[in-house]
């Protein structure tokens, strides 16, 4: 049966398909401080309306010519960014490979455009967006600026915004080992948009 405008991602969105996105790297300056592992997670929405995750992707980063490493934060991530078990790209193939699903995504769900869903998401889009401009990535499937904020969405719904604690209050499962990982924090940030989102509409199709 097919879906009822209303049970469609195309429209849900304003035609966006929200893409959730976590980036993992070597500081906090987009533009000096190196890029080392971006995930990507897709959702879909079934029949009823509800979205879930669809699928995962993940990839590990060369850090690029002359960039920063500030071991504050290799520390806090535990990467260690020349590690040959790492198998990393450099950073115009990890975009190649991880916008590829998207834009199929966003074509198969007949939306127009990506946004990027993040956790304080300011910090991912930076450093996507710088990782384009440096590589001079020509086909970027994501809005430039706007995002969804589960930070935001998690002090709305459960009155928390760190992520572990939303994710908690959410009565989800949290693995502090697995934390600071760009594709275990991508999938839990997936999980915790997908339930308020699908609260929410549950909650307005019965009022």
């Amino acid at each position: 049966m097919p879906k009822s405008d209303t049970n469609c991602m195309s429209t849900r969105f304003r035609s966006y398909l929200p893409i959730i996105v976590d980036i993992e790297t070597a500081g906090f300056n987009a533009n000096t401080d190196a890029l080392l592992e971006m995930a990507v997670v897709i959702p879909a929405m079934d029949e009823e309306g509800r979205i879930s995750i669809q699928s995962s992707h993940r990839e590990h980063v060369i850090p690029f010519e002359g960039a920063n490493l500030e071991p504050a934060a290799l520390k806090f991530n535990g990467i260690d960014p020349y590690h040959p078990f790492r198998l990393a790209i450099d950073e115009k193939e990890a975009l190649r490979k991880l916008f590829a699903p998207v834009r199929e995504a966003v074509k198969a769900q007949n939306c127009t455009r990506a946004i990027l869903v993040g956790h304080n998401p300011a910090f991912d889009i930076a450093f996507m967006n710088a990782a384009v401009e440096r590589t001079k990535f020509k086909r970027n499937p994501f809005h430039p600026f706007s995002t969804f904020d589960t930070a935001t969405l998690g002090g709305l719904a459960y009155g928390q915004t760190v992520l572990a604690k939303a994710a908690k209050a959410a009565g989800m499962t949290w693995d502090s080992e697995q934390a600071h990982s760009a594709l275990y924090d991508a999938e839990q940030t997936a999980i915790l948009f997908c339930k308020i989102v699908n609260q929410w509409d549950a909650f307005t199709r019965q009022a």
